[in-house]
């Protein structure tokens, strides 16, 4: 049981969706501004059962992924089934399919941000990043705060649905995250005391995370969730 990387996908759901936010924030022509956001806003309704269907399908022996490198020479390989860079494709998939979620609510924030400070930076010649800097991340500070707070507690989660779905006994040793590992241990191989205590252990260490997060966006963004 390995969860070495996966706290990779809390960092990941607050930089690609802030940064995603605030390029499409840029954007003038407000209805190919709400089709850029619809279309990647679906991926978060789809259930990791439909979408692991579709990933493996894509990254198969057969699929077009290899299709595609085949082209350069290159030898098909059964992606998820290989211990190398299943992580990787774990972190890659999560992110694509929650960052135009996440986006959104970055978004929402983008729009309680004082315009006449956009303006009143512009007069004094202020350019686009540095605006950017002091007044767009500063305005939103708080909504990054509250989103890295819930997903720290959240990091031995790591996504049961989409590990459970996208696995496979070949890539256990750097798959299985500890709901996984519970999973097997109480209801396959009836190892019930244990696999409460694992789940009562992860539960404990969660609760911990949740408490020192808050701490730490009190003490350095002066935010209360309550």
């Amino acid at each position: 049981m390995n969860q070495t990387g996966y706290p990779s996908k809390v960092v990941l759901n607050l930089i690609v969706p802030l940064v995603f936010a605030l390029l499409l924030n840029e954007l003038n022509n407000l209805r190919y501004k709400k089709l850029v956001q619809t279309v990647v806003y679906l991926p978060h309704f789809l259930s990791w059962v439909i979408l692991a269907s579709i990933i493996l399908n894509l990254f198969g022996y057969r699929g077009v992924v290899n299709q595609f490198l085949g082209l350069f020479g290159a030898e098909p390989v059964i992606w998820f089934s290989e211990e190398s860079c299943f992580r990787q494709l774990l972190v890659a998939t999560e992110v694509w399919k929650e960052f135009g979620f996440n986006a959104v609510i970055f978004l929402a924030a983008l729009t309680g941000v004082n315009p006449n400070l956009y303006e009143a930076a512009a007069i004094d010649g202020c350019g686009k990043l540095k605006s950017v800097w002091h007044i767009t991340l500063p305005g939103i500070l708080g909504t990054v705060v509250l989103l890295g707070v819930l997903g720290l507690g959240n990091v031995l989660n790591a996504g049961f649905d989409q590990v459970f779905n996208l696995y496979s006994p070949l890539v256990y040793s750097t798959g299985d995250i500890i709901d996984t590992w519970v999973y097997r241990m109480g209801l396959v191989d009836v190892q019930f005391s244990l696999a409460t205590t694992a789940g009562l252990f992860k539960s404990v260490i969660s609760f911990i995370l949740i408490v020192t997060s808050y701490g730490l966006a009190y003490k350095f963004a002066n935010y209360k969730i309550f």
